[in-house]
């Protein structure tokens, strides 16, 4: 007869049945286990630890807003959103989109979540601030969360304490330690500051594109562990591991995985002594997707895969199969708890702004049931106008279909629903001079003024009018076609299908994006009446 064996958490419906290494029968047939990739979404650069039974994940979500967001899973394969370690991470102009400047790209990158004591702690670090971030909380679902701030920039940080000291791991190529405060809310004056690993990609070639960075580090057994990345010149994006018995070092390291480009993160281990390593592969345009990777040991050393390989599917039961709250549908019925607290953790945790939203443009009880966009100020075009609310495209196919009213919109206004990264495509209404008109636009900046184009134009007779985009990230295809409809039951495409290309200047998957913006006056007003996905 067939057997599994119970990982943590994950074959709750059998708990009676397990114990420690306890084998038990095959799961009825109803049962599903997880395949990889676990999440077919834009979740990059993940930090994962386990509390007791629970394990918890932050990750990177560069200039959107709420930012660094924090899961959690009770078996490593099913997530959920608990909600934002903050609500905006800086102010000024790069934040807010004003004056021409912009953070795209930039924000919150690549963190480090660790549980101390108690207390729960995430760092992190931004690019257009020039600063490394460190937050902590006693209840890490709810918050709040303290914030420290350190006026100097250690990429790709690992957090890590030990015998009652703190420290960051950070670095690329050449990998540093600089200690802290105990309580890590300050570098440490005349703390320890110096260089363990010199050249850490070397073990992976001489040419990269991508040197050793993404430091994570663990403590097993006497031995100090840390994860890095590099990416060979026309290689792939290789995961690389270093141990040593002090934390200074000196260190030894080895290619620890090259499958597929499948790489960047740590380790973890189960309550039943298991061990994986959470890692994500660059997909194409829908972004860079976890992917969790079995872990055996031998002779002191982490041996990721199996025969070198990441598997398809998990020997881990998923009690939910889907995506869970990380993408939602969303009906816009808040109640009054909004009326005068427009703060956005108070959406439901799917939804993030691009860049700092503007309180006084957004509203989901200034016209009950809906979701107002209201113009604040003139804008060019798509990629610079503030409160546009996104959530993950995701995979293999994704689908958003959303209400909505154009009849408070002024003319000059443009009002709809977008695929959104530097090279964009959206289906949206534009209110000119003569009336309203259906139109598609493809556009994109790369660091230069925005330019657009529109591909198809269709008179529309009514205020109301449902809009669609279709998204198809198999085999990368990366494709997303733009839709309306009259009626929400008859559907018609309109214009060009859109290829989608992953870019740095966004350094993000696809976003559906809701948003209205003026090119003349301001003030005018879209009214979404729902956004749903399949």
């Amino acid at each position: 007869m067939n057997t599994i064996k119970c990982v943590g958490l994950a074959v709750a419906a059998l708990t009676s049945a397990c114990s420690h290494h306890a084998e038990v029968a095959t799961p009825p047939k109803t049962a599903v286990f997880a395949k990889n990739p676990i999440i077919w979404a834009d979740v990059p650069d993940p930090a994962v630890i386990r509390v007791d039974d629970t394990y918890y994940m932050s990750s990177t979500t560069m200039h959107m807003n709420p930012g660094l967001p924090i899961m959690q899973s009770p078996n490593l394969v099913d997530w959920e959103l608990s909600g934002y370690v903050y609500d905006t991470l800086s102010d000024g102009d790069q934040s807010t989109l004003s004056n021409g400047k912009q953070s795209y790209g930039q924000g919150s990158w690549a963190s480090s979540l660790r549980y101390h004591q108690g207390r729960y702690y995430v760092t992190t670090f931004a690019n257009h601030t020039g600063e490394t971030y460190i937050f902590s909380t006693d209840n890490i679902a709810k918050g709040p969360w303290a914030r420290a701030e350190i006026d100097e920039l250690f990429h790709d940080a690992s957090l890590f304490f030990d015998s009652g000291r703190a420290f960051l791991l950070y670095g690329n190529d050449d990998i540093h330690l600089v200690e802290l405060t105990a309580d890590a809310t300050a570098l440490k004056p005349n703390g320890l500051r110096i260089t363990i690993i010199e050249k850490a990609s070397a073990i992976a070639g001489e040419n990269f594109w991508v040197p050793a960075e993404g430091a994570q580090v663990i403590k097993k057994e006497g031995y100090y562990y840390i994860n890095l990345i590099s990416w060979p010149a026309n290689g792939m994006r290789t995961q690389l591991v270093y141990r040593a018995e002090q934390l200074t070092g000196p260190y030894q390291g080895r290619i620890a995985l090259q499958d597929r480009g499948i790489a960047q993160g740590g380790l973890i281990d189960t309550t039943d002594d298991q061990w994986f390593a959470f890692l994500f592969r660059d997909s194409g345009a829908v972004g860079r997707i976890p992917h969790l990777v079995p872990v055996s040991w031998r002779h002191g050393w982490p041996v990721y895969g199996i025969d070198g390989k990441v598997p398809d599917t998990l020997d881990i039961v998923s009690q939910r199969p889907a995506l869970g709250n990380i993408v939602e549908s969303d009906e816009f019925v808040y109640g009054q708890r909004m009326a005068t607290n427009h703060k956005p953790t108070l959406l439901k945790p799917a939804w993030q702004w691009n860049h700092n939203p503007d309180p006084q443009g957004w509203a989901v009880t200034e016209r009950p049931g809906y979701l107002t966009l209201t113009n604040q100020r003139i804008d060019q075009g798509l990629l610079d106008t503030r409160n546009t609310l996104t959530q993950r495209m995701f995979g293999p196919t994704s689908r958003a279909t959303v209400a909505l009213d154009t009849s408070q919109l002024r003319t000059g206004d443009t009002a709809g629903l977008a695929a959104l990264q530097a090279h964009y495509g959206f289906v949206g209404v534009e209110q000119t001079a003569t009336g309203p008109e259906l139109i598609m636009v493809s556009g994109q900046s790369n660091d230069t003024p925005e330019q657009k184009q529109v591909n198809d134009r269709v008179a529309l007779a009514q205020s109301i009018v449902y809009l669609q985009i279709r998204a198809d990230f198999r085999d990368l295809n990366d494709t997303a076609t733009f839709w309306y409809s009259l009626d929400g039951a008859d559907w018609s495409p309109i214009g060009t299908p859109l290829k989608m290309k992953y870019t740095l200047p966004h350094f993000m998957g696809y976003r559906f994006a809701l948003f209205n913006y003026a090119t003349q006056t301001p003030g005018g007003r879209a009214d979404f009446d729902f956004y749903r996905i399949e």
